[in-house]
């Protein structure tokens, strides 16, 4: 499956990179492309893993997901 949630408060790579570590961390999660231009995350994941769950990551790493 593949899901893109916006985020909202990078602002450089490191914020790039921060975002898509913690996606990864989430289980279930294959890849996360991250676009600092788009402001959005696209991820790739296993069916077990809600929207709310990436949301959740984004957030506990200091952004903003919606």
């Amino acid at each position: 499956m593949k899901t893109v949630i916006k985020v909202e408060g990078m602002s450089c790579n490191g914020c790039r990179m921060s975002v898509t570590n913690a996606l990864l961390r989430v289980p279930g999660v294959k890849s996360a492309e991250v676009s600092l231009e788009r402001k959005e995350a696209a991820v790739e994941h296993e069916a077990s893993v809600s929207p709310a769950a990436l949301k959740a990551a984004v957030d506990q790493a200091g952004f903003k997901a919606s």
